[in-house]
């Protein structure tokens, strides 16, 4: 008797999003979508736009590209996607702006969603609710790692070592900003201010000098009640993905340097629209240094309770590896530091997407 092929897996790749991170959420979703493997795996694509519409988009990767340096977005063509309202059933309802309806049964949700709303914890609570199964971190370790302030407590209690750092509330930079400036001087200059719940450098300023500081933190006030003021830390950014571990025991990539331009940090355009040369993957380093990162990666995915992926960025001082926080859907497109780690750890791009969907589905939440 001939061999019935299994059918295939069908995924619905969440994208999109409220958050300041909309369009690199959409370029990461194309780049999924276009290594996919076709044979195994069946795409719906659900784009939420900018006003937090679900929406069914058309599974076309070329869409979702960088054109001419300009970022793509989610366009709302009139659908609207409603999850499940019971474990019950793993149906997609589909409204049509012709007043129809149908129904689309998924197996699995991959939600490539950066920044809140989406890597915040919030998706994943719903997905739970519906009862769908999907790829990364669950609801806990998706809010803890998304707060820095939070997330470097955790990580300072497991023993690993974080930049130091102060937490700034809106109110109280409203009410006293002079003694809010005078509490964050005592690091020494130049700072950094940075929303405590955002990514991909969004919001994100060098201070130089104290005349520099209101403008940073009116910038990062724009995306986050809170903000985290941290000193410049001396050292080599390193970073290292994890992936999670069949056995239980987190995986962890050769590492990956960046290098810093003149701005100081590696910004939202060095990430996004820079080419290759902010990266070095494999990271030059020693083959001691090579394993303590990757350690302190298996570490803090395991203090954050990580499932799925996430990147460990850290940097390397004079007096070892300092924590800089834990990204539990970092940037994915197909330049991104994760993909590229683990290409040079011998995991090609289309074989990490495999794997991470094979992994949520097989996830016990």
């Amino acid at each position: 008797m001939p061999t019935i092929a299994p059918a295939p897996t069908t995924v619905a790749v969440l994208f999109g999003g409220r958050s300041s991170e909309h369009e690199i959420s959409c370029v990461t979703a194309g780049g999924i979508m276009d290594v996919v493997d076709r044979s195994v795996y069946e795409i719906v694509p659900v784009g939420i736009t900018k006003d937090g519409a679900f929406t069914l988009q058309p599974d076309d990767p070329a869409q979702l590209a960088i054109r001419d340096g300009a970022l793509p977005t989610v366009p709302d063509n009139g659908t609207r996607v409603a999850f499940p309202t019971s474990p019950a059933t793993n149906e997609l309802v589909v409204s049509h702006p012709d007043g129809s309806v149908t129904t689309l049964a998924v197996d699995i949700v991959f939600p490539i969603l950066h920044g809140p709303f989406g890597e915040d914890g919030t998706v994943q609570g719903l997905l739970e609710i519906a009862g769908l199964p999907y790829v990364g971190d669950g609801v806990l370790a998706s809010a803890l790692a998304m707060d820095k302030h939070v997330a470097k407590a955790v990580l300072e209690h497991a023993g690993l070592r974080v930049a130091p750092w102060t937490t700034v509330l809106r109110r109280e930079w409203a009410a006293d900003p002079v003694d809010v400036a005078e509490a964050v001087a005592a690091h020494g200059w130049p700072l950094f201010v940075k929303p405590a719940r955002a990514g991909s450098s969004m919001g994100v300023s060098r201070v130089d000098e104290p005349s520099q500081l209101g403008a940073a933190m009116d910038l990062a006030f724009e995306h986050d009640s809170k903000v985290i003021v941290e000193p410049r830390v001396i050292g080599r950014e390193v970073e290292v993905a994890v992936l999670e571990g069949r056995d239980g025991v987190p995986r962890t990539s050769l590492p990956g340097e960046i290098v810093v331009d003149e701005a100081g940090f590696y910004d939202f355009e060095s990430k996004y629209l820079g080419g290759d040369e902010s990266l070095l993957c494999p990271a030059p380093l020693t083959e001691t240094q090579t394993d303590e990162i990757r350690s302190i990666g298996a570490r803090a995915f395991e203090a954050i309770g990580g499932a799925g992926l996430a990147r460990v960025d850290c940097f390397l001082t004079d007096d070892g590896f300092v924590v800089n926080e834990v990204n539990t859907m970092p940037g994915f497109t197909p330049l991104s530091m994760y993909p590229r780690c683990w290409a040079a750890s011998g995991v090609s791009y289309p074989e990490l997407v495999s794997e991470l969907i094979e992994l949520g589905r097989a996830a016990v939440r």
